[in-house]
């Protein structure tokens, strides 16, 4: 209710007539209990020295009532020292002192609370009352209760003071029996209903969440399906609200999407304004939206990308490119023109960090790709926010480009979140190689918050133990060379003969350019091999005893993966040479060969396909020992074959394990519940390894299989079942195997 009461002599109103307004000398808040009266004065747009103003006065009541503090603002106006006192009467609203829920039996009022923003203290405002109670509804709606009904009910306590309360009826769950498609000719319903979110509820539902209507997912489905259309020239497409139809029991519903295709449309043309820096010939060259053929939005969001990629890569900080689609209903083609602003060439101002309470500011500093007075470049940005999330010390990063256009500047802020990197795990477990596994690790990721790595690690198993102590420095002395130490014993029992081992190792390694790496590894260790089967293979028993081995290792490679520990796009390549033979019993060469490459699929799911090609032999007449040969068959080789059944064996058929190997493994990887990073897989393996007097490639073992995945906040977890494709006698069809640490 808006009133101005104004009450002038007529003295003052002959005045007003006869000349200009009277002066305002005072301003004067009634009504205020809480409200600080200079919050009030800072609005109003009047002030002591200004001529009464109608409009302004008009104006400052709805600015007031716009503060959301009141239910009634008058004003009355009086005379006052020769002038007009402007008087502001207010009444303020409640306030609610009380928020509490009735009739909710499914979530307790704790979750709820989690729901909503009004709490105790807070102004009882109509609008956030109802907006509060919709945001309950919504949350109901998403946990499949889709006829929950929430009334706010708000009850006088004392002047001034109210209770709210929201009434619940929850109903019952609502699943989502069928999607319904209609209208759609160009794309068929399985592909539209494939693209959607929204699902039917099914086996795997209490995994993914799905088969329950969500509004906001409905209408991120409706853009979904849209783009469907789009990107086949459909550039009329309507879709319409969905319309909701419940079984007889009210348990079930049924969804219906209305849609209006119209006409394909072609490209006529495709033109670039606004590019100076860069020829028109030079931006072409960028462009994948041909012309002439039908009409591919997914194509034009690309070309958008990649030609603002090609300026912000190169100094161009707030480089715009807006597509300008113009279409032509009679000939049902489009023009096409990429409009670009290229605006002003930057550099890198400030790099700040902030967030990091452990970790020391060279350590993040080290892993940002730009310095200050460096060309701006979003994709050093970019590598930059994947090498600090690589790290796996921070829970959150965020690289952020804050313009200083003035200056033409770009100051980069480095926001992170650290997350614990120090675990100390106990407890037990059952392995698929080594059965009962009883384990104590103590790792600490970032030692001193100088980035280095120290573990303790302790496995005891029934068929093996292993104990370790390693350390590794990143940036040795800080320099960027990176140097591990590792000791650790070894015992395990393989079918024929018993293995220990103790040996200790060191290396250093160095990072070349931007995704290369080179290591050189010293390793030595001492091996005893006994409690040989009284009928094993003489190739067994002329082991038995101890042996020596020092060796050394060189790696090099190249990784461009986005995530090491759940990668979407990238590769990793590695080629590993090791020579025994540095003294010692023993003398070999070993050459292996590792390629990994990830392809990004539909929806944040990834195609990974990896090869890896080995050769190991002896040297100087001395005999490879069985435990340096290859055994494929396993989790980390041919998923379904047991430990060394993709190789040679002995008489009694024990793995023998061979001189050279083969494995290729290619897998599809969806996510099942994103937001935990828990993911699911299905895999085709192939692999095998030979003897010496073996051919390469011959009788290869086959195998597929599904499984899941959990990044997990003490690391990753596989689940993994393999199927043999072509068993062979003695050996078991099929295997279920776990590992918990990286994933291949």
């Amino acid at each position: 209710m808006l009133i101005v009461a104004v009450l002038l002599q007529g003295a003052f109103l002959r005045t007003a007539h006869a000349e200009e307004l009277p002066v305002i000398t005072a301003i004067e808040v009634k009504g205020l209990r809480r409200i600080d009266e200079g919050s009030i004065r800072a609005k109003v747009s009047q002030k002591i020295g200004d001529r009464l103003s109608n409009e302004k006065t008009s104006d400052d009541i709805k600015t007031m009532y716009k503060m959301g503090y009141f239910d009634d603002v008058k004003v009355n106006i009086e005379p006052f020292e020769g002038g007009l006192k402007i008087i502001y009467v207010v009444k303020e609203k409640p306030t609610i002192i009380k928020v509490d829920f009735q009739g909710n039996k499914k979530f307790e009022d704790d979750k709820l609370k989690e729901q909503v923003t009004v709490t105790s203290g807070a102004i009882s405002d109509i609008t956030l009352i109802n907006d509060n109670a919709a945001k309950l509804r919504t949350f109901y709606e998403d946990e499949g209760f889709y006829l929950a009904k929430v009334v706010p009910v708000v009850r006088k306590i004392a002047e001034g003071e109210v209770a709210l309360t929201y009434q619940i009826n929850e109903g019952q769950k609502v699943k989502i029996k069928d999607i319904i498609i209609e209208g759609n000719k160009a794309i068929s319903a399985k592909k539209i209903r494939k693209a959607m979110k929204t699902k039917t509820r099914g086996l795997f539902s209490f995994i993914t969440g799905t088969g329950y209507y969500k509004k906001d997912t409905m209408r991120a489905d409706v853009e979904k399906i849209k783009d469907l259309y789009y990107n086949k020239g459909y550039i009329k497409v309507t879709v319409g609200e969905p319309r909701i139809q419940l079984t007889d029991d009210k348990k079930g519903m049924k969804i219906a999407l209305q849609i209006s295709e119209g006409d394909s449309y072609k490209v006529a043309s495709v033109d670039i304004t606004g590019n100076k820096a860069f020829t028109e010939a030079k931006l072409r060259e960028l462009i994948k939206l041909p012309a002439n053929k039908t009409f591919d939005k997914s194509l034009l969001t690309k070309d958008v990308t990649v030609i603002s990629d090609k300026y912000a890569n190169n100094g161009y900080a707030l480089v715009s490119v807006l597509p300008d689609i113009i279409p032509d209903d009679e000939k049902k083609e489009i023009k096409v023109i990429y409009k670009i602003s290229e605006g002003d060439k930057y550099s890198i101002g400030k790099v700040e960090i902030s967030g990091n309470t452990k970790t020391r500011d060279k350590v993040i500093r080290r892993e940002v790709r730009v310095d200050e007075g460096d060309t701006f470049d979003a994709s050093a940005l970019k590598r930059s926010y994947e090498r600090l999330n690589n790290l796996q010390y921070f829970e959150s990063v965020d690289v952020a480009p804050k313009p200083r256009p003035e200056e033409k500047l770009v100051d980069v802020d480095v926001t992170v979140k650290e997350k614990p990197t120090g675990f100390l795990s106990v407890g037990g477990g059952y392995s698929s190689v080594d059965k009962f596994i009883a384990m104590v690790d103590i790792t600490q990721g970032n030692l001193f918050g100088k980035g280095q790595y120290l573990k303790l690690r302790g496995e005891l198993g029934g068929t093996s133990s292993f104990y370790e102590l390693s350390f590794r420095d990143p940036w040795f002395m800080d320099k960027p060379i990176s140097f591990g130490a590792s000791i650790y014993k070894n015992q395990r029992q393989y079918g024929d003969f018993d293995r220990d081992s103790t040996g200790f190792e060191f290396s250093f390694g160095k990072n070349f350019w931007e995704y290369w790496n080179g290591s050189v590894t010293y390793n030595l260790e001492k091996t005893t091999v006994s409690n040989v089967r009284v009928d094993a293979s003489q190739i067994v028993k002329d082991q038995e005893g101890k042996n020596t081995t020092s060796s050394i290792s060189l790696a090099l490679g190249r990784d461009t993966r986005d995530n090491y520990l759940d990668p979407l796009r990238g590769s990793k390549n590695a080629v590993y040479l090791t020579f025994a033979g540095l003294g010692g019993t023993t003398a070999f060469t070993r050459e292996i060969l590792d390629s990994s490459w990830y392809f990004p699929m539909f929806s944040n799911t990834t195609f990974h396909v990896r090869g890896r090609i080995g050769h190991t032999t002896g040297l100087f007449g001395k005999k490879l020992p069985l435990y340096e040969k290859f055994y494929v068959g396993g989790i980390d080789t041919v998923r379904g074959l047991g430990y060394g059944e993709g190789g040679p064996k002995d008489v009694n058929g024990e793995a023998m394990g061979g001189e050279k190997e083969l494995i290729l493994n290619a897998e599809y990887i969806f996510p099942i519940v994103a937001e935990y990073k828990f993911k699911g897989l299905v895999f085709i393996d192939s692999g095998r390894a030979w003897g010496s007097g073996e051919a390469w490639g011959s009788d290869l073992r086959y195998t597929t299989g599904t499984g899941i995945r959990w990044i997990s906040p003490v690391g990753p977890i596989r689940i993994e079942w393999g199927h043999v494709l072509n068993k062979k006698p003695g050996e078991s069809g099929s295997k279920v195997e776990f590992t918990f640490g990286s994933f291949f």
